[in-house]
């Protein structure tokens, strides 16, 4: 029986051990006051994704991953102490976010609606102010001639852009839960508001309190704000959409655990945008992070300190002990230093092995893969020939050939511990769709052999519902030269580091092109 234990619903959701039980109170307190520290000690502000996404520690997608690592060999789930087991601390810390969660939703809903009401007043007030001296005093209105009726098309027609062009600008599906207002955003909400109350406080005292007659003057004031409406919106467009178009920073993000590194352009962004973008680059460009690969580093590194241990049997009361005790502790200092001086060594055989292996289970695999995609042709040659009723789908076909590859594959992902990415009803997928499209053994293999961005696998594998933001300086605030911020998921976090695009300045050179020529001489002697 494999060795290897598999996630289950009891070792996920177990403490640690049975100590953790024990001393549960006392380690909460020391979360808390832990987690007072460092509030004081750094600001941290949050960024949610959609909430349509699963959560990452849900029940319901704990349960999918409920999976036996052995789909090559077998089909037992061996239930043991998982590495991955939650603590109390991590409980509450869970229920916290579940609660900070609904907060937020519910401040994504109160802008929604504020957003609504203020296009409501916006599209309403025009069609008010043409409505009004109709209802309150039709017999002292004058006649609407050509020119005003011609005004009611030009408002119809406005109004009809302003709406499109709203629409397409503010009304769309929201990326992300942003910890802070968006300040241009609110200073347009707010200009807008002001601007239709004064038009509105207008309206009032110099056309609702005289009752003036000249109706063509007041359509002719309905004219105007909308088209002031419209260059709001130009405004809006500007601000939001094309300053940030022009590259103005270069921004250099690195993970914390392995060191991988990408580096992008932005422009004028505040500090909580630019890290809204770099979480969208960050799904799209960088590998999917991989615990697996860090636990050799940090096996190694223990089993070396391990070898190190001093005791002091005699107490601190016999001075001559004590100094004969030091004296033998600095020479077993001096003793696991010069064994320490060999690690190198070590280093280099364990990855030479390493690398050995991988190229033989990948060797196995891949001739494994080429001989079961050798026998779907075969087995497509034999089933033109049968009739409609007995042709196999893509599915089954992937399920009739994936016991002869699953294996090996299951033994390569082992030994470049991939395992936990890939899923055997992921791996099927893959292959039925490969299989559909008549893709080579090469194109089905090479999502498993190069590890790929982190959008390529399943969504539960990778998708964390609440990235924290923390900056020394405020969220609101513009990038700047030298600015340094960390985006934080639970596994690990983004530290970004901001520098300014330097000015270039580029000068002319004229070439003359009659430099261009030249003459060959020859000489009158010539060899014989």
């Amino acid at each position: 029986m494999d060795t290897e234990s598999t996630y289950s619903g009891y070792s996920y959701y177990s403490g640690r051990s049975r100590g953790s039980h024990r001393h549960g109170e006392r380690s909460r307190d020391h979360h808390k006051s832990r987690s007072k520290d460092g509030s004081r000690s750094e600001k941290s502000v949050t960024i949610n994704a959609p909430p349509a996404e699963p959560l990452l520690g849900d029940s319901s997608v704990l349960g999918e991953e409920v999976q036996d690592d052995n789909w090559g060999e077998t089909t037992t789930a061996v239930t043991g102490t998982s590495e991955h087991s939650l603590s109390q601390e991590d409980i509450v810390r869970i229920t916290k976010d579940l609660e900070d969660s609904v907060g937020l939703d519910c401040r994504r809903y109160l802008t929604l609606t504020l957003a609504v009401v203020l296009g409501l007043l916006v599209f309403l007030t025009p069609l008010a102010f043409l409505a009004l001296p109709h209802l309150l005093w039709p017999e002292k209105l004058q006649v609407c001639g050509t020119a005003c009726e011609g005004l009611f098309i030009s408002v119809a027609f406005k109004l009809l852009i302003l709406l499109l062009a709203v629409w397409a600008l503010f009304f769309r599906a929201p990326r992300a839960g942003l910890p802070r207002v968006f300040v241009f955003r609110a200073l347009l909400a707010v200009l807008v508001l002001l601007f239709v109350v004064s038009y509105w406080l207008f309206y009032g005292v110099r056309i609702l309190d005289s009752q003036d007659e000249n109706y063509q003057g007041i359509v002719q004031y309905a004219v105007s704000l909308v088209d002031a409406l419209l260059f709001i919106h130009y405004l809006a467009i500007v601000l939001l959409e094309l300053r940030q178009l022009q590259p103005a920073f270069s921004v250099c993000v690195t993970r914390s655990t392995d060191g991988e590194t990408r580096h992008y352009n932005l422009g004028q962004l505040s500090i909580q945008r630019a890290a809204l973008a770099i979480i969208e680059n960050y799904y799209r460009d960088f590998s999917v992070h991989n615990p697996a690969l860090l636990t050799a580093s940090k096996s190694r590194a223990a089993k070396h300190l391990a070898g190190l241990k001093v005791y002091n049997v005699d107490g601190p009361g016999n001075n001559a002990a004590t100094g004969l005790a030091h004296s033998q502790s600095r020479a077993m200092i001096a003793a696991a230093a010069r064994r320490r001086d060999t690690s190198h060594n070590e280093l280099y055989y364990e990855e030479a092995e390493h690398e050995r292996r991988v190229r033989k289970r990948k060797a196995r695999l891949v001739v494994a893969v080429e001989e079961a995609f050798t026998h779907i042709k075969r087995m497509q040659e034999e089933e033109q020939k049968k009739a409609p009723g007995d042709v196999m789908d893509p599915r089954e076909a992937a399920q009739a050939i994936f016991p002869s590859m699953a294996r090996s594959l299951q033994k390569y992902l082992r030994t470049t511990r991939q395992q936990h990415c890939h899923s055997m009803e992921s791996i099927q997928q893959h292959l039925a769709f490969c299989i559909t499209n008549n893709m080579t053994p090469k194109a089905f293999l090479e999502s498993y052999l190069t590890p790929g961005p982190t959008l390529q696998y399943g969504r539960e594998r990778w998708l964390a519902r609440q990235w924290t933001l923390v900056s020394e300086a405020s969220v609101t605030s513009g990038l700047k030269e030298g600015a340094i911020f960390l985006v934080k998921c639970i596994d690990f976090s983004l530290v970004v580091t901001a520098k300014r695009i330097p000015y270039i300045q580029l000068s002319e050179e004229f070439i003359d092109p009659k430099s261009h020529k030249f003459v060959l001489r020859l000489q009158s002697e010539t060899s014989v």
